[in-house]
């Protein structure tokens, strides 16, 4: 008998008539044979509305740290009333069920609160409990550290958790459930024509993840590549029976290891991010160690810096420099540099948060020429400009005006023929 995991978003749990489909769903793989595990997410809105308690609390006074360990006390709580109430409208199904909170499997973190990375998960109890027929249902999003502490592993920790947890018990594989079907080439609301992919690779899903694609997060893919877990992503608006199988038919993307798709795609998705801000930089001395000073100031700050150029100006010895960060971060970054202008010697920053992120992905394009030019001709023929690129083996981004977001979309998406997918 194969060990299942299933995860349930907000949106896929945000009243009593959608854990009862939950319900449902569960007692339907149950029924196929499967010992399952779920791991659910608070219900739409609530951690929203646990974080805005937390900040009505007050700051911390002059001199006091911020009370990081009980403010994920608090936020915590949300998965603790969606695990319950799973478990007992499985148990009024029949299901035999237990709710299980993080720090009873135990799923052990370190004390990083708000953001916490899982260091290891202990599974021998949720083992046994699967084995006897009993359905595990766990509070996603949250761990314990090793004194003892509830610790939080940051907005959309509980893919990380289901993830974690499939990769513990030996799951056949991790189901995701969310608002959406799969994985498309594209947002199917800017592009009408965007497509499902049946299957695509842990580093395509990585990259778009990371590029602003919503549908999983970053390190729950990452854990998924690492441990090899094959992921399914589909929606949890079906009834029983609408579920596809694991070969990816039917509704549905299967997450795996590039070897298991046969036809490589050269291009599978456009991603694009708006939540970027461009930091430009002039006059820098043009000598080695001042990208040290300034991106080692930005680190030690937790700013997240991501594409980066750097140009020589019109002085002699002098260099100009651009990089991007999240909008949230922007301010912080400029006030950072600032601080170190008098000891680095630069003329002047400027920023601009009307930028947008486009990206094309495909692990295809290690083996096939062409694609930055097929790249950058559709955004000339729109007449996009680019203002920054960066480039990794399987993605080209550009930065671009806000304004021709969409537009570019839409153009790069036909570009590559994705919508005859």
């Amino acid at each position: 008998m194969s060990r299942l995991v299933m995860k349930f978003g907000g949106t896929s749990v945000a009243d009593l008539e959608r854990i009862r489909r939950v319900a449902r769903l569960v007692n339907a793989e149950v029924a196929a044979g499967h010992q399952v595990a779920v791991v659910v997410s608070a219900m739409a809105g609530k951690t929203n509305e646990l974080v805005a308690w937390t900040d009505g609390s007050g700051a911390a006074a002059q001199g006091l740290d911020p009370s990081d360990d009980e403010y994920d006390v608090v936020v915590a709580s949300g998965e603790q009333v969606t695990a319950g109430l799973l478990a007992m409208t499985l148990r009024n199904s029949g299901t035999p069920a237990r709710s299980w909170m993080g720090w009873q499997i135990p799923i052990i973190a370190d004390d990083a609160h708000g953001r916490a990375r899982i260091d290891d998960v202990e599974p021998e109890k949720l083992i046994a409990a699967m084995d006897s027929g009993q359905v595990a249902v766990i509070a996603g999003f949250q761990g314990v550290t090793r004194d003892g502490r509830i610790a939080t592993l940051g907005r959309g920790g509980s893919d990380t958790s289901a993830v974690a947890i499939a990769a513990a018990v030996k799951a056949v594989r991790c189901d995701i459930y969310t608002d959406v079907d799969g994985v498309y080439t594209t947002d199917p609301r800017i592009e009408s024509k965007a497509r499902r992919l049946a299957k695509i690779s842990y580093e395509e899903m990585l990259e778009m993840a990371s590029l602003g694609a919503k549908v999983l997060q970053t390190r729950s893919v990452e854990l998924a590549m690492a441990q090899n877990v094959p992921v399914r992503v589909l929606s949890s608006f079906v009834e029983p029976g609408e579920a596809p199988n694991l070969d990816g038919s039917g509704q549905g993307t299967i997450v795996c290891d590039e070897d298991e798709i046969m036809e490589k795609r050269i291009v599978s998705g456009v991603a694009f991010s708006r939540d970027e801000a461009k930091i430009s930089l002039f006059g820098l001395p043009d000598h080695p160690g001042v990208s040290s000073s300034i991106f080692g100031a930005l680190a030690d700050a937790n700013v997240n810096v991501d594409m980066i150029v750097q140009s020589h100006a019109r002085t002699a010895d002098t260099a100009n420099m651009e990089f991007t960060v999240g909008k949230r971060d922007a301010a912080r970054a400029v006030e950072i540099v600032r601080a170190a202008q008098s000891t680095i010697g630069f003329d002047d920053v400027a920023v601009n948060d009307e930028v947008s992120k486009v990206s094309v992905i495909g692990v295809g394009m290690r083996s096939h020429t062409g694609v930055a030019k097929t790249m950058f001709a559709a955004l000339a023929e729109k007449g996009v400009n680019i203002q920054v690129i960066s480039t990794s083996e399987i993605k080209i981004s550009v930065l671009i005006d806000a304004a021709y977001t969409e537009l570019a979309v839409r153009a790069l998406h036909a570009a590559y023929g994705l919508d005859q997918l």
